[in-house]
């Protein structure tokens, strides 16, 4: 009798919802201590150049060095600006995705606004992302609850709360924490549509307006955040077929209502983006695979990823990412199986639906158009299927799994995903340029010229957003097989004019890498011939992030 007394009030504590509700709270927290716990990474800082409107007059850094604050000014936006300043900055951001820039601009005119409201510090620009993360939460509980009731609401949320793929986009200011919140929003509009098309008892007006309302403009939203969201236009569609055929005409006008409103923007201007876009780039890829397994490889990979290791993708084995994408394909069948034999089926094929039809959808069209964009950004670019795996999960828990076990169950899987994500955040740091500004700021009373074999934009910018605009810092960026030529030539035209010289050597230079290995290390000698015979090395660092892009030598020579 003893035991059963100290057994059910553990019992009644540990609960699913109740270890849902601390779940959530940690993810919430996880967030906030983590805004600027990492330097912005490549693709945060150019999305800062755009939200600024100054991305029309960044041009690249030439063949004389050039003072570093003058990128940095491009970083930041007047606080204090009229009306019409305001007005025509948006148009110079709007103009700006015209000439190459392939997603659509209503994230970062929200991020522009955001700017002028609350500045441009990490934790800042990453502020917003965050907030729409933790709205993600709360549409994921409403959907879940519409699907599964209380407990499978609060278990959804929590899943999506520290989803290690979504925690890390959380914290990007990239497109991709906005784009989960439409396609949750949308899911659950059309799901609360087509209940009411289908109940017994007269329809609310309101409530009908309200749902109509959120499913245009989330579809809107969704539309203007990112272009593949269509994916999740088609899915939403088949929901319609699968769930309520009867009313398809009165969801496909809902639907198209919301298309209709981005008109604008797509004959002004994603016809011009079209245009200037480098599809040819998704199909090129290095492997000795063939096509078809290669495709079949990235349906893997995208699983494994925004399922199951999230960001450590960017840093672990590629044999690890293609294991773990396996396992879920493993799991998500045991899953199938075991809810179809419990008669969820309606329950498991909309899941089904919206978790891995859209991965379905853009493998066949890879596989059409011989292009790789499945595998393309670590599975970022389909992220739309995230809540719809979770829910898969969350279906299996709540309707497969003895009652006697679920919660111990419902903890291993909260417990895995928290490992996961803590451990991203808490093993893999990013200081690659915080350290290069410790070796500038060494001796700030004599102009420090940085010498990179890069001209990429990502790489110039993260330099002059983390120096400090007052030190005097010049760069000569260039192109690999350029720098030491050049810089050769900078030395004997103002030879006395550089007391300190940075090396900035980038592992991986983007757009302009050499060929072989052969020419790498040509080019290197090179550049330690030229800098040995007027300076002396003092201090090497070699540095690295959580991305190939964060891999730079720092080579520290003063004057000899």
């Amino acid at each position: 009798m003893q035991t059963n007394s100290v057994d059910n009030p553990i019992k009644q504590f540990f609960t699913v919802e109740k270890i849902a509700l601390i779940v959530i709270a940690i993810g919430v927290i996880i967030r906030i201590i983590n805004l600027g716990g990492r330097e912005f990474w490549y693709d945060e800082v150019l999305s800062l150049l755009l939200s600024t409107s100054n991305k029309s007059i960044y041009n690249n850094p030439g063949d004389v060095p050039v003072l570093l604050a003058q990128y940095t000014a491009l970083l930041t936006i007047p606080t204090e600006s009229s009306l019409g300043d305001v007005f025509q900055t948006i148009i110079i951001l709007l103009k700006s995705f015209l000439g190459g820039e392939p997603h659509p601009p209503l994230f970062f005119l929200s991020q522009h606004f955001w700017l002028r409201i609350c500045g441009n510090s990490e934790a800042a620009m990453r502020s917003l992302n965050t907030l729409f993360s933790i709205a993600a939460m709360g549409g994921a509980y409403g959907l879940g609850k519409f699907i599964l009731g209380h407990r499978g609401g609060l278990f959804f949320a929590s899943l999506l709360a520290i989803s290690p793929f979504y925690l890390f986009h959380s914290l990007n200011v990239r497109m991709y924490a906005p784009l989960v919140l439409w396609v949750i929003l949308s899911t659950w509009a059309l799901l609360s549509l087509i209940e009411q098309k289908n109940a017994d008892f007269p329809q609310s007006r309101r409530r009908w307006l309200l749902w109509n309302g959120i499913l245009i403009i989330s579809i809107t939203a969704g539309l203007m955040t990112f272009y593949l969201y269509a994916y999740w236009l088609i899915v939403l569609g088949v929901l319609v077929l699968y769930l309520d055929r009867k009313h398809w005409l009165q969801h496909g006008l809902s639907l198209g209502a919301g298309v209709l409103l981005t008109t604008p923007w797509v004959l002004w201007g994603t016809v011009k983006q079209l245009r200037n876009a480098d599809i040819n780039r998704f199909g090129n890829i290095k492997s000795s695979l063939p096509p078809l397994l290669i495709h079949l490889q990235d349906f893997a990979n995208t699983l494994g990823t925004d399922v199951l290791i999230g960001d450590w993708a960017t840093s672990v084995n590629p044999y690890i990412i293609t294991l773990s994408g396996f396992l879920v394909i493993l799991a998500f069948i045991g899953f199938s199986i075991h809810l179809w034999k419990k008669n969820e089926r309606k329950n498991l094929i909309t899941a089904l639906i919206l978790g891995i039809l859209p991965l379905g959808l853009a493998l066949i069209i890879d596989i059409v158009t011989k292009k790789f964009t499945l595998g393309f950004g670590f599975g970022r670019t389909m992220i739309i299927i995230v809540p719809g795996c979770l829910l898969l999960i969350t279906l299996w828990l709540e309707k497969a799994v003895n009652k006697q076990w679920r919660t111990l169950v419902a903890t291993g899987i909260l417990l895995v995903y928290l490992s996961i994500s803590i451990g991203d955040f808490s093993l893999r740091s990013r200081n690659v340029f915080h350290s290069i500004t410790e070796l500038v700021a060494k001796d700030v009373s004599q102009p420090t010229l940085i010498a990179m074999n890069s001209k990429a934009w990502g790489h110039v910018n993260r330099l002059a957003y983390y120096i400090p605009a007052d030190y005097p810092v010049l760069l000569l960026s260039h192109h690999p097989a350029n720098l030491a030529t050049n810089l050769e030539k900078v030395l004997k035209e103002e030879p006395d004019k550089y007391s300190r010289i940075i090396w900035l050597n980038s592992h991986n230079p983007v757009w302009s890498k050499l060929k072989t290995e052969a020419e790498v290390q040509r080019e290197e000698e090179k550049m330690k011939n030229i800098l040995s015979s007027q300076y002396k090395l003092q201090e090497t660092r070699n540095l690295s992030g959580t991305l190939t892009l964060d891999k730079f030598t720092a080579n520290l020579y003063n004057r000899g």
